[in-house]
């Protein structure tokens, strides 16, 4: 794009440029690229961009030289530096330095946003800061004009959960359900589910699963968040009917990631028995992911069925298309497979595995 003429090479594109090559080739050739740049395109936006490769490295001391060199060019006017920074210092247990970057937004007049209280919230948790977490959260309600997110008090519900504050987490997910009521995103909804299965209290989950759970419109990921819930509360018997309910609405496109989750239960189990015949009856005329036979064949690892774990994996291997299997798990299979001395199965496993 830069060598046509009849482009304009803006300091936007050379910002997302600068994040492309974050990714491929690493921070070390970012820099590279950002060095050459001319003055002109050294903006807030390249700037950030390679601050934001510096905070996904965790590297603190380069992404405090960034930011130093944006305050001295007067670019630390919004909150996003702030925001990644606060991630950062979250992330590497900095966090006594994160006060003095709020002050510093203080002083230079720039307000916080809906990203800062969740990253807030995120460090406060991360540093098992109970008040800190109830200090946003207060400041969150007493300023409507920072609008009210669900996103916090899931976090809050999650970082009450954790210290076995359950009635605290409870109310938090009223308030979380309030919010739901009146907007029903897919999202929240999943949420619900999740930490509500963490509270351990199974009437709740139900309750809120048949208030809201999904109407006309498919919502496979809502099924598979209430399937993966029952079977934490060890209710395999719900979890087949939620799954038989999906099951028979299913008219379109089948998703097996519904069943897997169902599979993992059985496995977790040993009722290996159940797990097959429940992908007997859902393959009738369809292909099953590899992720489905990799269930299979993990669960038959764990409980050191190996013949069983060679054929599952086989299985996934022949169906995945840009799917890797988990490492050991082809470890076992190998080992098992040279100690058996039957060179042809291994040279055809190891084919497989190639492939």
């Amino acid at each position: 794009m830069t060598g046509r003429r009849f482009f304009t090479f803006t300091t936007e594109d050379a910002a997302v440029r600068l994040g492309l090559i974050h990714r491929v080739r690493g921070l070390e050739e970012a820099e590279n690229y950002f060095n050459k740049l001319s003055v002109k395109l050294k903006t807030k936006y390249t700037y950030g961009a390679i601050l934001n490769g510096c905070v996904r490295e965790k590297s603190v001391q380069k992404a405090e030289a960034v930011m130093q060199e944006m305050r001295e060019g007067g670019m630390t006017t919004s909150s996003f530096p702030y925001n990644i920074l606060i991630i950062l210092y979250s992330q590497t247990g900095d966090f006594d330095k994160i006060p003095p970057l709020m002050k510093e937004m203080g002083r230079n007049g720039i307000a916080e946003d809906k990203y800062t209280l969740r990253n807030l919230i995120a460090a406060s948790v991360a540093a098992s800061d109970i008040s800190g977490v109830e200090r946003i959260l207060k400041l969150m309600e007493e300023n409507p004009e920072l609008g009210l997110d669900w996103k916090l008090y899931a976090m809050a519900a999650d970082a009450y959960l954790k210290i076995g504050s359950i009635e605290t987490a409870l109310t938090m997910l009223e308030k979380l359900e309030k919010w739901m009521a009146f907007r029903k995103k897919k999202a929240v909804f999943n949420f619900l589910l999740s930490l509500y299965a963490k509270t351990g209290n199974k009437d709740e989950l139900y309750r809120i699963w048949n208030l809201y759970k999904p109407s006309s419109e498919s919502m496979d990921t809502s099924y598979c968040c209430m399937i993966d819930s029952l079977t934490k509360l060890d209710d395999i018997e719900g979890a087949e009917k939620i799954f038989e309910e999906w099951e028979s609405q299913c008219t379109t496109t089948y998703d097996f990631r519904v069943l897997n989750g169902l599979l993992v239960a059985y496995c977790n189990r040993g009722l290996f028995e159940k797990a097959e015949a429940a992908i007997e009856k859902a393959v009738q005329g369809r292909t099953p992911y590899a992720s489905t036979w990799h269930v299979m064949a993990k669960g038959y690892m764990e409980h050191d069925q190996i013949p069983k774990t060679v054929e599952m994996l086989k299985r996934a291997v022949n169906v995945g298309r840009d799917w890797k299997p988990d490492p050991i798990l082809v470890n076992t299979c190998l080992e098992y497979l040279e100690g058996q001395g039957d060179a042809e199965e291994m040279k055809e496993f190891t084919r497989l595995m190639k492939n």
